[in-house]
């Protein structure tokens, strides 16, 4: 059984619910506090020990590069300065030479497809996948460092789910659940999008998978919206290879949605011994 080693960063969407603000700027680089989005996801990936990241970017993601870089005259300056301290900040958005690689997924055909872009990165080894709108906060134990302990002690492929109300289960790929282990379900089906769905399960935005769904993803079949699902391919792996979905013990943060976005800003925020107690004292005066 291979380690996982590589992570796909699905980075390519336009963010139209956030304009106007994504009009110039990549919606992974929002910052919630004082860090961007993909750099919470990032830092998941580090701590589960995967050594290449894959982004799977779109038109006017510069910036993500960019990101990712040393930026030589920026850190010239501090040290001038004698700022050493904000130095440290930066030490976080240095990838090491050759452990970050940048591809274009040129057409808006669904989050399968963009898996499917990175297959020649990939190759033969299994892959982690992490959508950076999902902010799936667990300082203590993140979800992909439970994924890779799940995946060290099963193999086959593992997905990230949490229990959502039911009326809301038409908006995200469910499981079909079967015997459950503490904090491990077998699964035995999914469905994307379902109009009655299986059980309350659903996936949040992290999986480890086998290469083998590249050639499923590679037959173009289109899926909810006429996009090339991911669940769909994975759902075709089901019985073939062992399959698991792990609950997570952590808080999720829909940071695709405006209001899920402003929420991780507040709780995260609110655990900064730096500016915690002014952001508490604020709401508290404003009666929130």
């Amino acid at each position: 059984m291979k380690p996982v080693r590589k992570a796909i960063f699905p980075v390519a969407g336009q963010g139209t619910r956030f304009l106007p603000a994504t009009k110039a700027m990549p919606k992974e680089m929002l910052p919630v506090v004082d860090r961007p989005l993909i750099q919470y996801a990032v830092d998941e990936a580090r701590a589960a020990g995967i050594e290449e990241l894959i982004f799977v970017t779109g038109r006017g993601k510069q910036a993500i590069e960019d990101y990712f870089d040393i930026a030589y005259e920026l850190e010239a300056s501090l040290t001038a300065k004698g700022k050493t301290g904000m130095l440290d900040l930066l030490e976080g958005t240095r990838v090491a030479p050759g452990r970050a690689c940048f591809i274009r997924q040129q057409e808006p055909l669904g989050l399968g497809h963009a898996v499917w872009c990175a297959r020649d990165l990939i190759g033969d080894e299994p892959f982690a996948v992490l959508l950076p709108d999902e902010l799936l906060w667990n300082p203590k134990r993140p979800s992909l460092v439970q994924l890779v302990e799940t995946y060290n002690q099963k193999g086959g492929n593992v997905v990230t789910v949490m229990e959502v109300p039911e009326e809301h289960t038409h908006r995200y790929g469910i499981v079909d659940p079967g015997k459950t282990d503490g904090e491990v379900t077998e699964v035995k089906g999914l469905v994307e999008k379902p109009e009655k769905a299986p059980s309350r399960l659903a996936m949040t935005g992290r999986y480890i998978l086998q290469p083998d769904i590249m050639p499923l993803l590679a037959q173009d079949n289109r899926g909810v919206g006429g996009e090339i699902q991911l669940t769909d391919s994975m759902a075709q792996l089901i019985g073939k290879q062992p399959f698991h979905a792990c609950r997570f013990g952590g808080i999720r943060h829909d940071c695709g949605d405006k209001a899920g976005f402003i929420q991780a800003n507040v709780a995260l925020a609110l655990e900064r011994p730096d500016i915690g107690p002014a952001v508490r004292d604020y709401l508290h005066r404003q009666n929130f």
